[in-house]
């Protein structure tokens, strides 16, 4: 079957983009603003292609450090790492344009997926949220529907935070139905859970997909997964670390398990990369082992119960859960990672530590060949836990790309 193409928006690391990847579809191009997350893209780019070409050695070399950025990239054909557009959507469109119009060389899009920013639309956070009046952010849409209207996709999949149904009275989303209804769309949304897909996390997400009113297309039917998976099925086999800990690559500590193995978490390669974790101070770990020990108890540590000489925040009305151990239930990643590693403390108090890079994207699904890029000027794991927080669960993607897929090919 011809490959359906598509063009992600809003890119990120990749998350959604990588999901569809596994059921076949093609990029025609990936556009984002961050620097750091364009070079995660063209790094994975180089894996899907050396992947296919049975060179998967080259890109394992990369990921042990053996060879540098530059000369992975030298291993694949240039006008695919061209396809990852650093440009800003709003700002750049019109040569954000030009350069997807000479990757196409005349062929049609078959589909476009992203989601915009989501801060501008949420609801919750780890501090009461002071929204800007007037945010750009909240008119992303109209971007998006600048895209659709130029390309005129098939189907496009628009993904963001439940928050952009209640925004000013709803009034976003409104706004969104009715100028995409306009550009030719049937648009319709589900509410969705990623732990109901597989991912170990409780993660509810808004997933928008609309269709060319003419398509014989419906909203796909995802149902939720009956096997249940937890914690400890992505933690058990990682070495245990210090804070601060920083080698690239290290053995695993243990074989791979039901849920590594069926979910292509732990896919082929005999190492782990990027399992490094952020230093603390001495305070924070005295608080983090109060945080285990009251666990341990069945009960969660409240910031107005840490004895006062250690807080380090005054309020201790709001957000009490300040510190928060990763449970063996399901715990729901969030942007605020790049921060902090508060809210994901560790379960093992013999490692006393925020959780690393590579457990946090186990959290939301990455497998573990999935490499998380920096730049010079910014810390490398700062901007790993920045993408991995906001990103869109592979897993997740992987089945909605599935059902989408087979619509399109009936």
């Amino acid at each position: 079957m011809k490959a359906i193409n598509y063009i992600d928006l809003f890119s990120g690391a990749g998350g959604l983009s990588e999901g569809f990847v596994r059921q076949g579809f093609k990029p025609a191009a990936h556009v984002e603003y961050d620097k750091a997350a364009c070079f995660t893209l063209k790094t994975r780019l180089a894996y899907h292609y050396l992947q296919k070409t049975r060179n998967e050695s080259i890109y394992y070399s990369y990921l042990k450090g053996d060879i540098t950025r530059n000369e992975l990239y030298e291993k694949v054909p240039q006008r695919l790492i061209h396809t990852v557009i650093n440009a800003e959507i709003g700002k750049d469109n019109e040569y954000i344009f030009n350069k997807i119009d000479n990757f196409l060389a005349g062929k049609k899009v078959d589909m476009i997926i992203g989601g915009p920013p989501c801060q501008a639309y949420s609801v919750v956070g780890r501090a009461p949220l002071k929204h800007k009046k007037n945010d750009v952010r909240t008119k992303l849409y109209i971007h998006y529907g600048r895209f659709l209207k130029k390309y005129q996709p098939k189907v496009f999949v628009f993904e963001n935070v439940p928050g952009i149904l209640s925004a000013e009275n709803g009034k976003y989303y409104r706004n969104l139905k009715k100028y995409y209804r306009r550009l030719g769309y049937v648009v319709e949304y589900k509410l969705l859970n990623s732990y109901d897909f597989g991912v170990i996390q409780n993660r509810q997400r808004i997933i928008i997909v609309g269709w060319q009113k003419d398509l014989h297309f419906r909203y796909p039917e995802l149902k939720p997964i009956k096997d249940k998976y937890f914690r400890d099925d992505i933690f058990k086999d990682l070495p245990s670390i210090n804070p601060g800990e920083t080698m690239r690559a290290r053995e695993y500590a243990g074989e791979t398990n039901t849920y590594l193995s069926k979910n292509a978490i732990r896919n082929g390669i005999d190492f782990v990369t990027q399992h490094i974790a952020r230093p603390h101070n001495e305070n924070d770990l005295a608080i983090y082992k109060l945080a285990i020990q009251q666990l341990e108890t069945g009960k969660r540590l409240r910031n107005d119960q840490i004895p006062e000489y250690m807080r380090t925040q005054n309020n201790t009305t709001d957000f009490l859960d300040r510190f928060k151990v990763v449970d063996k239930e399901p715990h729901t990643m969030i942007a605020h990672i790049a921060k902090d590693g508060h809210h994901f403390i560790h379960p093992d108090k013999n490692q006393l530590r925020s959780i690393s890079v590579r457990e946090a994207a186990r959290i939301q699904s990455f497998p573990d060949d999935f490499y998380f890029e920096g730049v010079i000027e910014l810390q490398p794991r700062t901007a790993a836990f920045r993408q991995i927080g906001n990103a869109v669960p592979p897993l997740m993607a992987e089945k909605i790309a599935g059902k989408i897929k087979e619509f399109l090919h009936e």
